[in-house]
């Protein structure tokens, strides 16, 4: 079996990150090629005439106009890697959003008469611009995300990827017709816009997020109305600047920014307004479960992409140079801030110790550091409430008998919200930290006897977002991709998002698909119209 040198990986993962490519057709390959995020540097691009205009703006978006909200109140935006003050943004309440919801009702009427080919010119022209500010938009991300600078460009290519394919999508949008049992009536099909969708997108990939829920929106020609997240709002109000500078009329794209006390109002409109026809929400479990509750009343449409638990299976053929760049990409992406994130790693009884091994020099070679800074691969955790799971969980397993292979505890000579990447063996089942996402840089290993094992622990829980497999056995890895209970798999792999494929999760995991063809299902309803003809 091969064997790897972890600290040759990462410099590999570091320099590819900042790789180039000109060519449309690989933007979201770019981004999701395992484990290499690659972006693209300032110097690759022409400088567009509006980069001597900031796109960061602290007001919120609603008819055409950037707002303040009726009460002007504002509320701060912090740098996670240093707990300084990015700046203040106007927090904006439910009456204010409805506002916003209003404009959309209104705009939804002219917008979704257009042609496709008009609202496809128009997404198009948002995605140019975004690629020529990547450099911008790029450090902006990082800088209230904390992710590393390289991620950040990469994610910006990966929201753009979104509005590529769905400019193209929106003319693909077809009706049908179907032959009834009898001679003297036609059918006709059709996909029609669903109306306004109430979007909610998460802080820990604001830009992709955001696109890949508003780029199928906007092409089925429903109108939008987003809510930012409250720790990353600069980013998607710099998207939505950049859709308004391509061309997008007034009402039909707006977005509010809030503070977390304001948060829960403004999704009970969403879910409430019988203006609003649909909401799409990323984010946790729990919030899921409210929303989609909450729109049960009113019998609305809901899309939901929650929480994964994501298991890694390594079997005892397994690759171990593939299972470790795997690793990097799955685990360590984002400081495993990521809902796919790889998290309980089973591992076959034969490969276990020399994975083991491998893996551990991996997580040991990892450098947590500035995220501005070219060699830091780990950033910091977004907020406190994030660092103190991650801390309860592993402390919670220390104190049942888990073993710290590395790491364990935080990392306050880096900064106060650094977590030292960790690998824990000896887990159990009565640890909370096999059975809840911890949402950050945290292997747990566990060692297994057969294929059956495996797959059996691996679908033993309430979620099913993402499971990953490594495997050498052609026969095995069919059978174990047909027995997981997941919407996404990753065979001898772990890149399983991109703009052209189907997104979202079994269980409690999710409703819906977002990304490919599908992700326009959740924005179109269905008519049909029966025609009696004379014969």
């Amino acid at each position: 079996m091969a064997s790897c040198k972890p600290s040759s990986v990462v410099r590999l993962f570091l320099s590819s990150l900042n790789c180039v490519s000109r060519q449309r057709i690989t933007h979201s390959a770019l981004y999701n090629s395992s484990p290499l995020l690659c972006a693209l540097s300032s110097k690759d691009f022409h400088t567009s005439t509006i980069m001597s205009l900031s796109l960061r703006r602290s007001e919120s978006y609603i008819n055409g106009e950037w707002v303040k909200g009726r009460a002007e109140k504002l509320f701060q935006v912090f740098n996670p890697k240093n707990g300084s003050i990015i700046g203040e943004v106007y927090d904006l309440d439910a009456e204010d959003t409805k506002a916003a919801v209003d404009a959309a009702y209104e705009a939804f009427g002219p917008w979704s008469k257009k042609t496709a080919k008009e609202r496809s010119a128009l997404l198009y022209k948002w995605y140019s611009l975004i690629l020529e500010n990547i450099p911008e938009l790029g450090e902006m991300l990082t800088e209230e995300n904390g992710k590393p600078l390289a991620e950040g460009k990469g994610e910006i290519m990966y929201a753009a990827s979104f509005l590529d394919w769905y400019s193209a999508e929106a003319r693909r949008v077809y009706g049908e017709t179907i032959e009834f049992p009898v001679t003297n009536r036609r059918s006709i099909i059709r996909k029609e816009p669903v109306g306004v969708a109430g979007i909610i997108v998460p802080w820990n990939f604001p830009a992709g997020m955001l696109t890949r829920k508003v780029g199928p929106a906007l092409a089925a020609g429903c109108t939008v109305v987003v809510k930012s997240p409250e720790d990353t709002p600069y980013i998607p109000t710099a998207l939505v600047e950049l859709a308004n500078r391509a061309g997008i009329p007034r009402g039909v794209l707006n977005i509010v920014s809030c503070s977390r006390s304001n948060a829960a109002g403004i999704g009970q409109l969403f879910s409430s307004d019988p203006k609003v026809s649909t909401v799409s929400f990323t984010g946790s479990c729990e919030v899921g479960k409210l929303l989609m509750s909450q729109c049960a009343v009113e019998v609305k449409r809901i899309s939901l992409e929650l929480g994964g638990l994501a298991p890694l299976i390594v079997f005892d053929s397994a690759d171990l140079s593939k299972v470790v760049s795997g690793t990097l990409f799955a685990k360590f992406r984002n400081c495993g801030q990521a809902c796919i994130s790889a998290q309980n790693f089973f591992i076959q009884e034969g490969i276990y110790d020399k994975a083991v091994e491998e893996i551990t020099k991996l997580t040991k070679s990892l450098k947590m550091g500035d995220p501005m800074d070219s060699t830091t691969s780990i950033g910091p955790l977004i907020n406190s409430r994030g660092l103190e799971k991650v801390e309860r969980l592993v402390n919670d397993a220390k104190s049942k008998g888990a073993t710290v292979i590395c790491g364990g505890s935080r990392a306050t000579d880096v900064g106060e919200l650094y977590f030292q990447p960790t690998l824990l063996t000896g887990i159990t089942e009565d640890m909370d930290i096999l059975h809840q996402e911890v949402f950050g840089p945290v292997i747990n290993v566990i060692k297994f006897k057969t294929e059956e094992e495996a797959i059996r622990r691996a679908n033993d829980s309430e979620r099913g977002l993402a499971s990953y497999f490594y495997s050498s056995d052609i026969s095995q890895c069919y059978r174990v991709m047909e027995a997981l209970q997941a919407g996404l798999i990753g065979c001898n792999d772990t890149t399983v998002s991109s703009a052209e494929t189907p997104f979202g999760g079994y269980k409690q995991s999710g409703i819906g698909r977002e990304g490919g063809k599908y992700g326009m299902d959740e924005f179109l309803q269905i008519k049909m119209c029966a025609i009696g003809i004379d014969i």
